[in-house]
C-alpha cells in the first residue's frame, strides 16, 4: 500500500472577497477522496489549504509524511472552483512543484485541470484527471502500488478520463461516454479536518458555526453559461437516510449551529425531503440549513417540506429580471416563477437570496432596469451579484471566445468582477450596477413602519444615484469592434 497526501489548492487568503466574507467550509470532495483511498488500505494524510496562511504548512506536511503520491483534488462542491481562479491555479502549480521536489508522484483533479490540464502537467503533475475521475484515480493508484516509478504513458495505458505529457505534448484521453457517477464513501474523512479552526473563524465573524453536507451531485438542466466539467448533465442523489445519518454524525461529533447544503439543486422532490425530515427527527439531528433551489421546482408542497425539514434560507438562481435574457441563457425559468417561488418560500418563513448575473450577451439597459424592478417587487432578503463569466465547455464560451479582451480568460479572485469579453458595457459600469442592486435589497429590508423616514430618505438617495448612472450610461458603452 502507498503513503498518500491528499490536498487541494483553495487558499482562502488568496481570495480577498471570500476572506472578508469569512464563511469557509471544509473541502467535501477532497475529504471523500481521502476516505475512499483510506478504505482501500492506503496510509492517507490531508493538507487542507482553506485556512492555511501560505505554502509553509504544506511543505512541512510533505517533509513529515514523505508521501509516495500526492493527490491534489479540488473540492467540486465549492462553486468557486468552477471559476478556475488564476490565484488558485498558481497555488496548485507551486504545490505540484514542491511535491515533485520531495520525490512524490502527483495526480491533479478539478474543474480547471479538466479544462486546461496543460498548466498542471507542465508544472510537474504526472496525470490530470478529467471530470470527477474517481474510477480512474483508483486504477492509477493500483498501478502505482505495482510500480511507483512507472512512466506516465505506461501508468495510464488503456485508461480514459485523463491527460498526461508525452514527448512534450499533452495527450488527452476523454471518456467515450460519461460513466454513471460512482458512489462516494458514506462519510467524508471528517477526522482528518481541523474542525475547530473552522469553528473559530465562524464564531469570530458571525457568532455561529456552520458545516457543509451534500445530498446530490450534478445538475440535469442546461443553462448556456453553466460549466459542468466534473459531472456533466448527470444528477445523482444520495438516499435521504444516508444524508440524515451524516447530519446525525456531524451533530454528535461537531455540534454545528447550521448546515450548508452544497448541492447545485437540493432535494428535487418533496417526497425525498419528507423522508429526510423523518429520519433527521428520528436521529434527533435537527439542524437549521441553507440550500440552493430552482424557481420552477419551488412548489407550495416543496416550500412546506423544506420548512418542516429545517430549511431557514434558500438561494434561487434568478439571474435576471428580463425574460429576454433568461431565454437567451436557456435558463428554463420565467420571471413569474421567480416571483411565485419567492412568495411561497416567504409564506413558510424561509429567507430567500437571489443570484443575479449582469452583462450576459446582448443585455441592454432596459434588461438591467428589469432586474432592478424584479428586486424591488420580490424584495429578497439577500442578493449575490456577478457578471457573466464565460467558461470552457459552455455554449456561452463558444459564442464569445473570439472577443476576449487583453488576453484575460480567468478572474484572479472572486472579487475581480471584470468583463472578459466585449459586452455591452465596461466592467466599471457593472460594478456600479452591482453596488446599486445590493443597496436596492438593503433598502427593501428596512421596516416601513418603524423606519419610515429612513426608508423614504434611502429610497430618494438610491433613485438619485440610479438616475445619475443612467444619465452617463452611454459613456460606459464598449465600442463595437471595427
Amino acid at each position: 500500500m502507498l503513503s498518500i497526501l491528499v490536498g487541494h489548492s483553495y487558499f482562502l487568503r488568496l481570495d480577498a472577497k471570500q476572506a472578508e466574507r469569512a464563511k469557509p467550509y471544509p473541502p467535501l470532495a477532497t475529504l471523500h477522496v481521502a476516505a475512499s483511498l483510506r478504505e482501500s488500505g492506503h496510509a492517507v494524510a490531508l493538507f487542507d489549504a482553506m485556512l492555511a496562511p501560505d505554502l509553509t504548512d504544506y511543505r512541512k506536511k510533505l517533509a513529515a509524511c514523505a508521501p509516495e503520491v500526492v493527490v491534489l483534488y479540488e473540492d467540486n462542491f465549492n462553486f468557486l472552483t468552477k471559476m478556475c481562479l488564476a490565484a488558485m491555479r498558481e497555488a496548485c502549480c507551486a504545490m505540484i512543484a514542491a511535491a515533485r521536489e520531495s520525490g512524490a508522484r502527483v495526480i491533479v483533479a478539478g474543474s480547471d485541470a479538466t479544462d486546461a490540464p496543460d498548466a498542471y502537467l507542465r508544472a510537474g503533475a504526472d496525470v490530470a484527471l478529467l471530470g470527477e475521475g474517481l474510477g480512474t484515480l483508483a486504477a492509477l493508484v493500483q498501478r502505482l502500488v505495482a510500480d511507483i516509478h512507472a512512466e506516465p504513458a505506461r501508468l495510464t495505458a488503456e485508461l480514459t478520463g485523463l491527460a498526461y505529457l508525452e514527448d512534450g505534448q499533452v495527450r488527452r484521453i476523454a471518456e467515450v461516454r460519461a460513466p454513471a457517477l460512482p458512489a462516494h464513501p458514506e462519510l467524508p474523512a471528517w477526522d482528518l479536518v481541523d474542525v475547530e479552526s473552522y469553528r473559530a473563524v465562524w464564531m469570530k465573524a458571525h457568532g455561529y458555526f456552520s458545516l457543509n453536507v451534500h445530498a446530490s451531485r450534478g445538475c440535469p438542466f442546461r443553462c448556456n453559461w453553466c460549466a459542468k466539467p466534473i459531472w456533466g448533465n448527470q444528477y445523482a442523489q444520495r438516499s435521504a437516510e444516508a444524508v440524515a445519518a451524516e447530519f446525525a454524525h456531524l451533530k454528535r461529533e461537531f455540534h454545528p449551529d447550521h448546515i450548508w447544503f452544497a448541492d447545485d439543486i437540493f432535494g428535487f422532490r418533496p417526497t425525498w425531503i419528507t423522508r429526510f425530515t423523518q429520519r433527521v427527527r428520528a436521529e434527533e439531528a435537527f439542524t437549521p440549513f441553507t440550500i440552493q433551489i430552482r424557481a420552477d421546482l419551488t412548489s407550495d408542497a416543496m416550500a412546506r417540506a423544506l420548512r418542516e425539514a429545517g430549511c431557514v434560507e434558500a438561494w434561487i438562481g434568478a439571474e435576471s429580471g428580463s425574460q429576454r435574457i433568461l431565454d437567451a441563457m436557456n435558463k428554463g425559468t420565467t420571471v413569474t416563477q421567480i416571483l411565485v417561488a419567492r412568495a411561497r418560500l416567504r409564506a413558510h418563513g424561509i429567507r430567500v437570496g437571489f443570484f443575479i448575473q449582469l452583462g450576459y450577451l446582448g443585455e441592454e439597459l432596459e434588461d438591467i432596469l428589469a432586474t432592478r424592478e424584479l428586486l424591488e417587487v420580490a424584495c429578497p432578503d439577500d442578493v449575490g451579484v456577478s457578471v457573466a463569466y464565460p467558461l470552457p465547455g459552455t455554449k456561452f464560451f463558444e459564442q464569445v471566445k473570439g472577443q476576449f479582451q487583453d488576453g484575460k480568460t480567468h478572474w484572479h479572485d472572486s472579487g475581480d468582477l471584470a468583463m472578459m469579453f466585449r459586452g455591452t458595457y465596461s466592467s466599471d459600469f457593472y460594478r456600479a450596477i452591482r453596488n446599486l442592486l445590493h443597496e436596492q435589497v438593503s433598502v427593501g429590508q428596512l421596516d416601513h413602519t418603524h423606519q419610515r423616514t429612513r426608508y423614504r430618505e434611502a429610497r430618494r438617495s438610491l433613485a438619485r444615484r440610479w438616475a445619475a448612472l443612467q444619465s452617463r450610461e452611454s459613456s460606459y458603452r464598449v465600442a463595437p469592434r471595427a
